[in-house]
C-alpha cells in the first residue's frame, strides 16, 4: 500500500529534520514562561518630587491654593510614575495584564495632555468588602499612575485598611506597601498557598474546577484564618476564665482573634503620617453599645491601629474593639459606604469624588439557596449608594436654588432677617463630581468571594480595579465639575 509507506517515509523525514534543527525548550509541550513587561518594575519608581509637597498643613484648615495643585502631580512624564501592580504569572495573566497596563497609559497619558484643572478637594471613598478590596488597591494604582493624588479618604472595613496603607506612607512608597499588605493577608494562616507560588498551572481551568478552587480557598480561610489578619480562637486554646463559667466579653466574643492585623499595620503604617501627613482620613465604625455609626477622623482626632481594625471588626467572625471605653463593630453594619460622610461635610468645597464599591445593588434573581446567600450580600452591603447620589443631587440643587433666592434679598434684610441667616447657613454653591466605580468583573466568585483570600482571586481583583479606572480615565472631562445648573453629577464608570 503505497500511500501509508509514503507517510511513513515522510514523518521519518520530519523527525531526522527535528533532529539535526532541535526545537527551543519552550515550544516542546510546555508553556513558555512569561516575560513581565520591563515597565512593570515591582518597585515604584516615583520621585518624591513628583508627589504633592509633605510639607502640606494638616487638613483641619488647608490653606488656599491653585485648582489642583493639592491633588495633581505636575510632573509630566507618565512613565515615571508607574507602580507595581500583581505579577503576571501566566501568559493568559500576562497578555490581560499587559491589555490593562496599556490602557492605564493611555488613560493617564489622556489625562496629562487634557490638563484639566482639578479642584482643591479629591475625595476616594473606599466601601467595606473583605478580600474583593484588593480591586481597590488596583483603582488606587491607576490614580497613581495618572497623577491624581487624593487629599481625603475615607473608608469602611477592608477600605479603613486601604485607607490606613495609603495615607500613612509617603508618596512613593505606597505602592509597595498596598502591595506588601495583600501579599501577607492572601496567604493562608498556617500551611503554604493552595498554589505553592505555581499559579501558572491554575490559570485557564474550567469553571467547575475553577469553582472547587474558590470553595477550597474559602474553606481555608474558615479553618486556618489568612497571616497578618485573623486566627481561629480555637487555636489558641480554652479561655481560662471560661473553665469556671466565666464570659469571654465583648473583646473575645468572637469566633477568631484579630490581633495580628494590629501587628500587621503597626508595621505598614507610619501613624505619625497617617495624623499629620496631609491627608484627611474618615473610618467608620458602628458603637455597639448606641448602634449609631461613627466616624473617627485625622481632622478631629488621633488615629491609631484600634480605629483601624475598628472599622473592619464584623461580627460575629471578629470581636469588638475597645476605643476610650466603647466598643466598636463593623461600620457596614449601618452603612457600608462612607460617601455621604464625604458629601456633607462642612464646610463644603468644590469636590471630585471617586466612589469604589465593592458590591453591585443590581443582580439576577436566585436560582438556590447558594445564590440567595450571595445576593443578599451585594443588597445588604452595597448600601443603595446609588440612592445617595441620588439624594444628594437633589439636596445640592435645593442648597444652590436657596443660594440664588438669598441672592435677591436686600442685604440689610439678610443680616437682620433670622430665618434669611439661617438660610444662609443650608445654602450652598458648590459642585460636587462623583465617578462611581463598581466591582463587576469576576466578582461573582460566590456567596463567600468576600472571605475568598486566594492569591489567584486576589490577583483577578487587583487587575480588575486597574481596568476599570483605566476606563474611567479615559474620559478627561469627568475630572471636571459640572458647569451651569447643575451642581451635582454622577458618572457611572463600570456601567455594562
Amino acid at each position: 500500500m503505497p500511500a501509508p509507506r509514503s507517510r511513513k517515509t515522510a514523518a521519518g523525514a520530519s523527525r531526522a529534520a527535528a533532529k539535526r534543527n532541535p526545537r527551543p525548550a519552550a515550544s516542546a509541550g510546555r508553556d513558555p514562561k512569561p516575560v513581565a513587561p520591563a515597565k512593570r518594575d515591582p518597585k515604584p519608581a516615583t520621585p518624591a518630587k513628583r508627589d504633592p509637597p509633605s510639607k502640606t498643613p494638616p487638613r483641619k484648615e488647608p490653606p488656599k491654593r491653585e485648582p489642583g495643585a493639592a491633588a495633581r502631580a505636575s510632573a509630566p512624564p507618565t512613565r515615571a510614575r508607574r507602580a507595581a501592580g500583581p505579577a503576571p504569572a501566566t501568559p493568559r495573566q500576562a497578555r490581560r495584564a499587559e491589555a490593562t497596563e496599556r490602557a492605564a497609559r493611555e488613560s493617564a497619558q489622556r489625562v496629562h495632555d487634557a490638563a484639566p484643572a482639578l479642584p482643591e478637594n479629591i475625595a476616594l471613598v473606599l466601601q467595606g468588602g473583605g478580600a474583593l478590596g484588593a480591586y481597590q488597591a488596583g483603582v488606587y494604582q491607576g490614580l497613581f499612575e495618572a497623577g491624581i493624588a487624593p487629599n481625603w479618604i475615607a473608608g469602611i472595613s477592608i477600605g479603613a485598611f486601604n485607607t490606613a496603607i495609603i495615607a500613612g506612607n509617603p508618596p512613593d512608597k505606597r505602592m509597595a506597601a498596598l502591595r506588601e499588605f495583600w501579599d501577607t493577608i492572601s496567604r493562608p494562616n498556617i500551611f503554604p498557598a493552595t498554589t505553592f507560588g505555581q499559579e501558572a498551572r491554575f490559570d485557564g481551568i474550567d469553571a467547575d474546577t475553577r469553582a472547587w478552587l474558590d470553595t477550597w480557598e474559602a474553606w481555608r480561610a474558615l479553618i486556618e484564618g489568612q497571616r497578618g489578619f485573623y486566627q481561629p480562637r480555637a487555636w489558641l486554646g480554652p479561655d481560662p476564665s471560661l473553665w469556671a463559667g466565666g464570659q469571654p466579653g465583648p473583646a473575645a466574643a468572637s469566633f477568631y482573634d484579630t490581633s495580628p492585623m494590629i501587628a500587621t499595620l503597626e508595621r505598614l503604617v507610619d501613624f505619625d503620617r497617617l495624623n499629620d501627613g496631609g491627608i484627611r482620613v474618615s473610618v467608620g465604625a458602628v458603637n455597639v453599645r448606641t448602634g449609631n455609626l461613627e466616624y473617627f477622623d485625622n481632622t478631629q482626632m488621633r488615629l491609631d491601629a484600634r480605629h483601624i481594625l475598628a472599622s473592619g471588626a464584623l461580627p460575629p467572625a471578629f470581636p469588638a474593639i475597645e476605643i476610650d471605653g466603647e466598643f466598636y463593630w463593623d461600620g457596614g453594619l449601618v452603612s457600608n459606604t462612607p460617601l455621604s460622610q464625604v458629601l456633607t461635610a462642612s464646610p463644603r468645597r468644590d469636590t471630585l469624588v471617586f466612589q469604589v464599591d465593592l458590591w453591585n445593588a443590581r443582580g439576577e434573581p436566585p436560582q438556590n439557596l447558594l445564590d440567595v446567600a450571595e445576593r443578599q450580600k451585594e443588597i445588604q452591603y452595597s448600601s443603595r449608594t446609588r440612592l445617595i447620589t441620588d439624594t444628594q443631587r437633589v439636596f445640592q440643587h435645593y442648597r444652590r436654588l436657596l443660594r440664588e433666592l438669598l441672592e435677591e434679598i436686600p442685604e440689610d434684610v439678610r443680616a437682620s432677617n433670622p430665618w434669611a441667616q439661617h438660610a444662609a447657613e443650608l445654602a450652598c454653591d458648590r459642585r460636587y463630581s462623583v465617578i462611581h466605580l463598581i466591582y463587576r468583573d469576576r466578582a461573582k466568585i460566590g456567596h463567600f468571594k468576600d472571605y475568598q483570600f486566594g492569591r489567584v482571586a486576589m490577583r483577578e481583583h487587583w487587575l480588575s480595579g486597574q481596568g476599570d479606572i483605566a476606563r474611567a480615565l479615559s474620559h478627561p472631562d469627568w475630572l471636571q465639575l459640572p458647569q451651569g445648573e447643575s451642581a451635582f453629577v454622577a458618572h457611572d464608570a463600570t456601567a455594562p
